[in-house]
Order: C-alpha cells, then structure tokens, then sequence
C-alpha cells in the first residue's frame, strides 16, 4: 500500500506511468471502488489515454456514482465525442444517480442546441446559481448556439458576478464580433484580472487590429505567459514576422515569463512565414541550447517551417523520425511541404497512406496540384472528396478548386464549382469571392467577373488587382485604369502588383501616354515595372526609348525586361537589338527555351536560315528542350488536349474533314497560309502543312463538330497564337457565326463574325501598329456640328479622347524595319465601293493607309435617332508620334501629320456600307 500511496501522490508523465498505477490497484483490489476509478479515468482525460483502456476502467464498477459519471463525461468530451457524452448521461438516468452541478458543466458544454433544454433542466434542479454551471450555460449561449442576446440575459440576471463571467461574456461577444460591446464591458468591470486582458488582446488580434492589440497589451498591469503567446499569435497570423520576433525577443530579455510550448510553436511559425533557411537553422540551435523537448505538436511545426524553407531533406528526416507518435496534422505538414517544392508524386503517396485525413488533408493536396499546374487532378481529387462524404470541402477546398477551373478554362466545371458552392452553403469571404472573379476572368467570362467583383460587398487589394489583371489580359486598358482610380477613392492604395496589372493593361491597349503617366506616378520602380514599360514602348515600335529605359534602369535588368525588348524586336524585326537582349537572356535564363525561339524568328523572318540552325544546335548542345504547344478545349466538364498535328482523338477523322473543308471555304475569301512561323527552311508545301494543323485549329474544329450552333468556343494555349492561326480564326469565327474565345500565354482573343478583340494590334509582325478604337463600341458621344444647321435630327460623335490627344490613331511604327506590307497592292477607294461591315472598312482602310505609309484613325460617325445604327463614318490618314525625354519633369513636345486622303462611307438599308466619297 506504501508504494500505492506513493504512485498516487506523484504527478503521471506518460501512459506507462499510469498503466502501472492502475496494476498496484488491481493488485491491492480497489479497482471498483469509484474513488480509484475517479482517479484513474482523470489521468486518461489529462494523458489522453486510449478510449478503449478509458472504457475498460469505466466499466470494471459495479456501482458507478455521479463522480465518476462526471470523470468519464468529462474524458469523452475532451475527445470531442459529443454524442458519446449524451448517450452516457441517459445510462446515468436508467441507473437513477442523482447528476450534481459538476455533471451539468459537461453535459451543457458537449450538448449544442440541446444545451438549452438542459438549461430548463437546471433550473428546475436548483443548479442555476452554481457559478460554474451558469458560467458554462452563458458561454454555450454565446460562442456555440450563437445567441449573445441570450448570453447576456443569463449575465444580466446574475446577482453576484465573478471576474470569470464578465470574461465569459467578453468572449462571446469577441466570437462573433461585437466589438462595441466588448469595449462597454471592459469599461465597466471594477475587477479586471490578466485573462481579462488576454480576452482583448486576442479578440483585438483575430479582427486584425493589431493596434489595438498591441496597445491593450502593453496596458496590461501583468502579463502570463498566455498574455505573450495571444500578443504572438496575432503577429504570426497576420503576417507581421518581423514585429513577432522582435517581441518574443522582448519576451526572453525580460525573464518574467518563461515560454512554454506553445510559444516555441508560434515563434516556429513566426520563423516559417521568413522562408529563410538560415533563420531556421538559427532557431534550431536555439532549442537545443535551451533543451526545448521536441514533442509532436513542436516537431510538426518544424516540418512545416523546413517544408516552407526549402529544406525537405531536414523535414522529411524529421517526419520520419516521429514514427508511431505522428497525427494527423504532422502528415498534412509533409504534405505541404512536398507540394511546395514540386514533389506532387512523394506527396501523393503520403496521402494515400494516411489512414485518417481531415479537411486540411485533402486541402493540401488539391491545393499542391492546382498550385504546380496540375489542375485537372485537382478536380478529379475534388470529386474523390465528393464521394467519400467525410469530411465535407470547406471555402479553402473550393478556393483551390475554383482556382484550378480558371487555370484550365473551364467555364463549365467552374460553373458546376459554383452550384456547389451554393447547395452546400458553403460561405466565402473576400478571398472566396476573389477566386471567383479569376476563374471567370481566365475563362474569358468578363461579364461575370464584373458581376461578383459589383456584388461584393467588401472589397481588399487582391479584389481589384485580380479585376485589373483580367481587364489587362482582355485588352481594356482605360478601364484597368479607371479600375485603379476607383480603388484610390475607396481608400485602398495601389501595390507593386496593382501597377503591374495597370501597366500591362497599357501595353496590351497601346497606351502609351497613359502607360508614362502610370509609370511616372510610381515612386520607386520596381524591375518589373520597368519591363512592363519596356513591352509597351517595344509594342509601340520605340525600341531606341525601350534601349535607353532599359540603360537608364536603377538596379540590374531581370529576366522578363530583356524578354519584353526581344519580344519587341521579334515584332518590328531588329535583328541587332534582338541578339543584344537574346544574348543578355541566354546568361540569365540560359534554360528557357522560349528566348531561343523568339531570336529564331528574327533569323527566319530576315532569311538567315543558317543562324537559325545555329540556333538550334546551341539548345541542342545545352540540353534545352522546346516547349511542346498545346491547346485545351472543354465539353461535357472534361478537358480535351491537342498538340499539332495531333491524330490521337478518337474524333480525329472528323476533325480533319471539317478542317479541309474550312481551308477551302477560306481560301475562296482570298485566305494564304502565313509560313513565316515555321523556322525550317523546307518547301512550301511542308511549311503550309505544318501551320495548317496547329493545336488551336484542332481544338476549334473538335468544338466546332460536338457543341451546339450559335454557342461561345472557349480554347486555352500554353503558348502565342501565331498569326495565320490568329487570321484563320477570325475568317472561322465569320463563316460559322460563332464566337470563339482564345487565351493564349499573353492574353484573350474574343473572335466575333471575323474581328478579334485585340483589333489586331497583337499581330504586330504584320501591320506594326496598333488601332486603338473597336468599331462595333460606342465612341465617346460628344455632339459636333454637322455643318448642316437644318435640324438634321441625326446624332453626330466626334471621335476624340478624353485627354485631348486628338483622334483615335495609328502609329506606323517604321523605325527603319521597312515596309511590312504584303506585295499585293490595296486598290485605292472608289465611290459604291461595298463593304460588309464597319469592322471590314476599317481593315481595308488600314491597309491603305499603311501603304502609303500613314497609319489610319475615324474621326467622326453618326447614327440614327430612329434605329440607333452607326449609318454614316469618316477616315483620314494620319501619322502622329511622341518624342519623351527620359527626365519626366520635361515637356513632352507631340508631332501630328495629315495627309489629304479623306475617306467618306455610309451604310444602305441592306446593311452593307459603301464609299460615299475619297477626298486625297
């Protein structure tokens, strides 16, 4: 019995500890005596003892009494096994034990909705006033049923209130953010202790008001070592690293307050949000100094910052070395730490061996495929998730999803994500919804992006950069810049990604002026904003200005800024600034295959065939493999891959007929395949063969032959359209009336009846210019003076920008490239010259005009009061460009030229236009 007493005094460290007391009981015959039993089913809650050996000591009395009803309830709530509690609690009634108020603490704690009927319980049981149980019913009311009116009540009612119910009801206002309230309490209390405190701290933390936080907790009169860890983790969860170490430094320098566990845990996550493996290493040499215990919750944390370090090696050798005592978390932290470094396969064969997964399981996972382009597994892993009903996607598992859907331009999955969503009420927050703005927007859904972006009713950064970026892609400049003012006014400021995206989208649109403006507000250019300036002065046709950016830049010239200058140089055929950024390129980014392909373009357009195989042996020799081009289209949710030539698709016969059959039909129009893609000096014939059966044309005829007539083609590229492929495209989208939607690695290209939305300005290696003006939008309608002052009754537009420049234009971009014009000459305009529509005239006109070497612009048109149709336009040919300064402080002086060739066209009731008058 000595040695009994002696066990039983001593605090258990472990299960071993504990499996030898309950020996010397069963040795000493007290294992049904309830005192004992007590005691032994109190140290299983507190070791988190297996429910089985739990049970078993339960069940080994005869006579349980309501002491021990309560230690069980309280071990089967702490597993979180609510319904065992409940189940329990009716076995205490068929044995008629009296429940004291110690039973009803569990119980209420473990019971949800029901804990208001046993409430009712209580009261009739005379236990209201026991301070912890009306404690436990106000916290049930406010933080799991959701009902802080009912909370206060009960707070309200009570006649002698503890520090511990004020906290209480401070935290279940924090729960569900009543902040006002919280504040009011505070105010009130005449006793405050440091869980009072805390309860601020933290609940200020959670809303991410660090401020706040901060300025409560240096307020405090005491602080434990809870009080540090609350201050830490709102540092660690916001992503303020650099403020979390520091005062977990301050912490360690005061010694007041010895950091348990759970601070090293926070100060590991602190450290893993650095990504700095040098930092980590540190850290580690810091636990070992002070003999931290590695358990399993500090070593999961470890794998995790390893695992966000790049370390895998260390992290998988600490995964490993936590064998039998690894949970769920500790695998899910691996997990992670695979996909971020691209190990899909190693990760994939831990989640399958996982004999229990949660939710984040399956997060880590389908996030690891969506984030590592593998976004068709993705979803097809999404629906494993489906099937197996447990457990259920949360907003982070449709995030990842619906992420994955834009990736591969699925509208129709995504749209099934979305209904999802919906019936599984599944709520999203401005990160959800920010989701759903880029799957629309990459699926080429602009309506719809514009429609959740309007409906949402809080809006942060990443809303409008996702928004800008979209605008970018689809060719909207002035709205992405109008999209950016509008964040100005709503008081949210532009970051290093938002200029990006507004840049991009000049580029994309030809704004130079605006692209300056944007680019001279910046207070300190980062390189990539000085890149994104770079591809709109190359787009332009200024490749002297893009040079002396470039030379004028504050820090070393990445990557993607000689990329935009040869891109530039591809386009307007300068062989010389194209080797200088190839070769610049081949030193940074000697791997990327795309960079020797571009410079193989400009040997092939300029005829030097024996640069190109030059070119080609080098990446021969450095090992450099091409990129193989593919396309995507969607039908019935599955996603269908082409490459050229590709004959693999069981509809291949099919396919190809209606493709030859395409090409004839165009070819009557006057259709010629353009070889200038092809980088092989073979026979014309073989040239023609290889871009007539490019991925995009492949992909376009499958869709053309299995979805219905009239109905949107939606095509994703991992590469650049070429430009046949662009000219195909747009004669297919007219002689089959349907809209065909391409997103290509640079942007989309929405096809409709033979115009493109990029208003050709993409395909630069043929007009090197750029038509800033859609002929089927609305120009900015301010009345001018028809010169008729009858009261014609008609509405005329001047076509002018807002900012003065004058009209619409384009520039002829020579800079000494020489003329880009096919040798067929463009007949000059004649008076009942008929066109099909404005977006033909103003093709036709262009082409004129750059014969001569002008560029062309619409100066006015008018429609009709009657029917709102665009009856009547004016062309002129212009010429006009900008000589910039590099200081911006100078003037920026601008030159316009006319020459007389005035172009007069009007439209007939039949629809077609025909040339009314040609002035030259």
């Amino acid at each position: 019995m000595s040695n009994l007493a002696t066990t039983i005094s001593s605090k258990l460290a472990n299960l071993s500890q504990l499996k030898q007391l309950h020996a010397h009981i069963l040795q000493n015959s007290l294992h049904q005596q309830n005192y004992y039993v007590s005691l032994l089913i109190t140290h299983c809650t507190r070791l988190n003892a297996p429910l089985s050996y739990a049970r078993g000591i339960f069940e080994s009395t005869r006579d349980p009494n309501a002491h021990v009803f309560a230690c069980m309830l309280k071990y089967y709530s702490q597993l979180g096994a609510h319904s065992e509690v409940l189940c329990l609690y009716q076995n205490m009634q068929s044995c008629t034990v009296k429940a004291d108020a110690s039973v009803y603490t569990v119980l209420i704690k473990s019971s949800g909705y029901a804990g208001i009927v046993l409430h009712g319980h209580v009261l009739k049981l005379g236990h209201a006033q026991d301070r912890y149980v009306r404690n436990v019913i106000m916290d049930v009311y406010a933080k799991n049923i959701g009902s802080v009116e009912l909370a206060r009540k009960v707070f309200d009612e009570m006649t002698d209130r503890t520090v511990a119910d004020w906290n209480s009801m401070i935290s279940g206002y924090w729960k569900w953010g009543f902040e006002a309230e919280v504040c009011g309490l505070f105010d009130m209390m005449t006793e405050r202790n440091v869980v009072t405190w805390t309860a601020m701290v933290s609940g200020y933390a959670k809303r991410k008001d660090l401020v706040s936080a901060r300025r409560y907790f240096d307020a405090m009169p005491e602080k434990n070592v809870v009080s540090w860890n609350a201050m830490l983790s709102g540092y660690a969860q916001n992503g303020f690293a650099e403020e979390g170490l520091k005062l977990f430094y301050d912490m360690t320098n005061a010694g007041e307050v010895e950091p348990n566990e759970t601070t090293w845990v926070i100060v590991v996550s602190l450290c893993s949000s650095r990504g700095d493996p040098n930092l980590a290493d540190s850290l580690m040499k810091m636990l070992e100094r002070e003999q931290i215990r590695l358990n399993c919750f500090l070593k999961t944390a470890l794998i995790d910052m390893y695992g966000k370090c790049g370390s895998i090696e260390t992290a998988k050798r600490m995964f490993e070395e936590l064998g039998v005592y690894r949970n769920v978390v500790t695998w899910n932290a691996m997990i992670s730490a695979y996909t971020r470094v691209g190990y899909l396969s190693a990760a994939r064969e831990l989640f399958d061996k996982m004999l229990k997964r949660d939710v984040v399981s399956w997060n880590s996972m389908i996030a690891g495929y969506a984030q590592n382009g593998e976004s068709a597994m993705a979803i097809d892993l999404f629906k494993e998730m489906i099937v197996t009903k447990e457990p259920k996607p949360d907003e982070v598992t449709m995030v990842s999803v619906i992420s994955a859907c834009g990736h591969l331009g699925a509208l129709e999955l995504g749209n099934w994500a979305v209904t999802f969503l919906t019936e599984n009420r599944i709520k999203l927050s401005v990160s959800g919804y920010n989701s759903l703005i880029f799957m629309y927007s990459k699926c080429g859904s602009m309506k719809d992006a514009k429609r959740i972006f309007q409906e949402m009713n809080t809006r942060d950064v990443v809303s409008y950069n996702t928004l800008i970026a979209a605008f970018a892609a689809h060719g909207h400049g002035k709205e992405a810049i109008e999209l950016m003012s509008k964040m100005r006014n709503e008081g949210i400021e532009p970051n290093r990604v938002t200029y990006i995206g507004v840049l991009t989208a000049c580029s994309h649109a030809g704004l130079l002026e605006e692209g300056w403006k944007v680019f001279e507000s910046i207070e300190n250019p980062a390189v990539d904003h000085y890149a994104c300036m770079v591809d709109l002065l190359g787009r332009v046709g200024q490749l002297d200005e893009a040079k002396r950016l470039i030379d004028s830049m504050p820090m070393e010239p990445h990557g993607g800024v000689y990329g935009s200058l040869l891109n530039a140089s591809r386009i307007h055929k300068s062989v010389e600034l194209g080797e200088l950024a190839a070769n610049k390129l081949f030193e940074l980014e000697p791997n990327n295959s795309g960079n020797y392909v571009l410079l193989s373009n400009i040997y092939a357009s300029a005829g030097r065939w024996e640069d190109v195989d030059k070119i080609r042996e080098a990446m021969r020799e450095r090992g450099v493999q091409k990129t193989t081009a593919w396309s995507l289209v969607e039908y019935k949710g599955k996603m269908h891959k082409f490459i050229v030539g590709d004959r693999r698709h069981e509809l291949s016969d099919g396919i190809y007929k209606l493709l030859a059959e395409l090409k004839s039909k165009m070819r009557r129009l006057g259709y010629e395949s353009d070889k200038s893609c092809v980088l092989k000096d073979v026979e014309e014939e073989e040239k023609e063969e290889m871009v007539g059966t490019h991925s995009e044309k492949l992909a376009i005829c499958f869709a053309l032959l299995v979805s219905k007539a009239g109905t949107a083609i939606r095509v994703v590229k991992n590469l650049r359209v070429c430009w046949d492929c662009h000219n195909a495209i747009k004669m297919i989208s007219k002689l089959e009336g349907r809209e065909i939607i391409v997103r290509d690695n640079n942007r989309f290209h929405c096809f409709i009846d033979g115009s493109c939305s990029c208003k050709d300005y993409w395909s630069l290696s043929l007009l090197s210019c750029f038509v800033d003006i859609d002929p089927h939008i609305d120009l900015n309608q301010e009345l001018s003076d028809c010169g008729n002052n009858n009261g014609c009754g008609e509405e005329h537009v001047n076509c002018e920008n807002n900012d003065g420049r004058g009209k619409e234009h384009v520039d002829s971009g020579n800079n000494g490239s020489g003329s880009l014009i096919e040798e067929q000459k463009i007949l000059e305009p004649y008076n009942g010259m008929e066109f099909e529509s404005d977006a033909d005239v103003y093709s036709y006109y262009l082409l004129y005009a750059k014969q001569m070497g002008f560029g062309a612009s619409k100066t006015q048109c008018r429609r009709s009061n009657v029917t709102m149709e665009w009856v009547e336009a004016k062309y002129a040919c212009t010429k006009e460009w900008t000589k910039r300064k590099t200081n911006a402080l100078n003037p920026c002086p601008c030159l316009k030229l006319n020459c007389q060739a005035l172009l007069h066209m009007k439209r007939r009731e039949d629809i077609k236009w025909f040339v009314h008058s040609f002035v030259k």
